[in-house]
């Protein structure tokens, strides 16, 4: 049974427990239910790292975690050799014991289980149903070693219950079957599987462009001599991927043909039935619109090819361009195990867990599902297709009054959402400030709507003691107040006078409100208004639906923002924008576009000199700047800081928006 969890308010500060008859009873009034519940607060933690283990062995513990937390939260693990998870477990308040043998704790918690649900290796998408089914019948998916090694009774076998390559006969099975007995409360996205790299791969380096191009100008079609690789037994794999990965221009590919001695061996297009047989890893990267896949940032795509026996010559005809960096091995780069993570929470709760890309026969089947929860239901995981995946699912959740919770890494929901803190409800005080003839720039750190991201790396950044420097925004999901409260205590406390925590897009969970049915927008900015008092936040940055053609966003109209004007606390809204020439009030409130300057500090001062360059220096100009969250440091920050003279004045976003008001004529 889950737990209702109830809020202590005193002194300004809202007390988040886990449920435990702590405090007066709670009312409809005053606690309303959560919309990401807990499950009891944690007293006593079994710990383990699992860091090590292969995915079978992460599956198994994880969703062995949701069934014995569901009652009380018990179990807490490491996933990455980088400690993300560890650092969080001092804020639970728990007594921890540690387990240097985590398969030890199988054992140690058989009792609480009825046995195992079997999924099929052939079948990826089994996994996801063998999940729904784990939360179902209190049970843990397991390969059917698994089950033996630990003997654990098959309470269900999926071994050739579905078809290899029919996704939607599997979903269609499990919402025509298992989703009448989940819960309708929550809706859960993840992958099957995940794309694990293999130690030891020794690359050799084919072509690198060590110059930043950003538009195309050094498109063209270049040969690769492959020849050298041809030594290997299982093929051929050429990697492209990002030459400088800090500003999100990678490698781009539009078409690929392979000549063996000088006889074709393959030809074709990227996102292409041609492409399939070829593509070995494509997981990490992205289709263009110009029929390209591409990779930026710390992305990559691998192709294998295998040439015949007695082969001389390999070479490789690619349509290439950007900042690309060409690598070969003729080692298998990589191998596929289950995607274990956020799986304790989706067990718990009963949910209903699927993978389907939000376009073709897989898109209407996502409608469908969509369209059978209530208005406000979160959606939590993520969407297959990367960048064309986030902007076709969030927006079909939308269309169906559903908002999306990127949670697809965040790990111990389970425990997490059950630790008490202390949640400030206050407004924090704004630094005093007079109008002058000034470009007001207020900076802004993104990705706060993405859960997982509050609790890995904005905690590693976060905790960079060059942090403050700079007044800086930083986005952060007000839905941690139910499913994180100690996270989000832990930026409040430790916030300088120069941060200030606003909502990450575009509210409570990520969203585009233009798509919403017009009958259904409020309830979602209701839920923000609810969501925003119970943290002290008055500022949203925000984003909308994309324009049919692709080319840059919609920009928010009178319906929405007085939507957020009459259910929201808010003083103001940056609207993703890009190019930055967005400035309107509608319904009393400004909304301003973001500008998103490519490259680090000195590039970020360049393009801001350049955005302002018609100032004549009398009057004032605002500019609200984007700052990449994946490849900029606090450090970064106070580089920039340094560069920015005259005329700008860096301030925090609720000094930006009382400024801009007064300026506008209104306070």
């Amino acid at each position: 049974m889950v737990s209702r969890r109830t809020f202590l308010w005193a002194n300004g500060v809202a007390l988040a427990t886990g449920g435990l008859g702590i405090g007066p009873p709670a009312t409809a009034a005053t606690t309303p239910t959560p919309l990401l519940p807990g499950f009891g607060r944690p007293t006593r933690l079994d710990f383990a790292d699992l860091s090590t283990l292969h995915g079978n062995d992460q599956l198994l513990l994880t969703t062995l975690q949701g069934v014995v937390n569901r009652s009380r939260p018990r179990l807490y693990f490491n996933y990455d050799a980088a400690n993300h998870d560890a650092r969080w477990l001092d804020s639970t308040g728990a007594t921890v014991t540690r387990h240097d043998r985590p398969l030890d704790l199988v054992a140690r918690y058989r009792g609480e289980v009825r046995g195992a649900i079997v999924h099929d290796p052939a079948v990826p998408d089994s996994v996801n149903v063998a999940t729904t089914l784990a939360g179902l019948e209190n049970a843990v998916a397991a390969t059917a070693d698994q089950a033996a090694e630990y003997g654990l009774r098959i309470v269900t076998d999926l071994r050739g219950r579905f078809a290899p390559d029919d996704v939607l006969a599997t979903y269609r099975w499990q919402l025509d079957t298992l989703f009448p007995r989940c819960t309708h409360a929550l809706l859960s996205g993840l992958p099957p599987t995940r794309t694990v790299r293999v130690e030891g791969v020794r690359w050799r380096e084919v072509a690198r462009e060590t110059e930043r191009v950003r538009d195309s100008s050094n498109r063209q079609v270049r040969t690769f001599d492959l020849s050298q690789e041809l030594s290997g037994q299982d093929g051929v794999y050429l990697r492209f991927q990002d030459s400088l990965g800090d500003d999100g221009w990678g490698a781009s590919v539009g078409s690929v043909t392979v000549r063996a001695d000088g006889t074709p061996l393959a030809s074709f297009t990227p996102g292409t039935d041609a492409e399939t047989p070829y593509l070995f890893d494509g997981v990490n990267s992205a289709l263009g619109g110009e029929a390209n896949r591409f990779a930026d940032g710390g992305n990559y795509f691998i192709y294998r090819f295998t040439a015949p026996a007695g082969t001389g010559q390999l070479l490789v005809e690619v349509d290439l361009w950007n900042q690309y960096l060409v690598t070969a091995t003729t080692t298998a780069p990589t191998r596929i195990e289950p995607f274990p993570y956020f799986r304790d929470y989706t067990v718990a709760r009963r949910a209903m867990v699927f993978w389907l890309p939000p376009s073709g026969q897989t898109g209407r089947l996502l409608d469908e599902i969509f369209g059978k929860v209530a208005p406000t239901t979160p959606y939590a995981g993520w969407f297959a297709n990367d960048v064309a995946g986030e902007w076709g699912g969030v927006d079909r959740a939308a269309q169906h009054a559903v908002e999306v919770v990127p949670a697809d890494y965040y790990m111990n929901a389970t425990v997490h959402a059950g630790v008490p803190a202390k949640i400030s409800d206050r407004v924090r005080p704004r630094p005093p400030a007079t109008l002058r003839n000034r470009v007001y720039l207020t900076l802004t750190v993104g990705e706060g709507d993405n859960i997982q991201y509050c609790q890995r790396r904005m905690r590693e950044i976060w905790d960079d003691p060059a942090r403050g420097r700079v007044p800086t925004n930083w986005t952060v999901s007000p839905l941690l107040a139910d499913l994180g409260p100690a996270l989000l205590a832990y930026y409040q406390r430790t916030a300088t006078a120069n941060d200030l925590l606003i909502a990450g897009p575009s509210g409570a969970g990520y969203t585009y409100p233009g798509s919403w049915p017009q009958g259904d927008l409020s309830a979602y900015t209701k839920l923000t208004g609810r969501f925003l008092r119970r943290t002290g936040m008055d500022l949203v940055y925000a984003y909308n639906h994309r324009r049919p053609e692709g080319d840059g966003w919609v920009a928010f109209d009178e319906r929405i923002v007085a939507s957020y004007a009459e259910h929201t606390p808010l003083r103001g809204i940056i609207q993703s924008w890009e190019t930055g020439d967005l400035l309107t009030r509608l319904a009393g409130l400004p909304v301003i576009g973001n500008l998103s300057p490519q490259g680090k500090a000195q590039e970020y001062r360049d393009t801001l000199l350049k955005h302002v360059e018609g100032w004549d220096g009398t009057g004032l100009l605002f500019v609200a700047g984007a700052v990449n969250a994946w490849n900029w440091t606090p450090a970064d920050l106070a580089e920039l800081g340094e560069l920015l003279g005259e005329p700008f004045e860096v301030v925090r976003g609720d000094t930006f928006f009382h400024l801009l008001n007064e300026h506008l004529g209104t306070r």
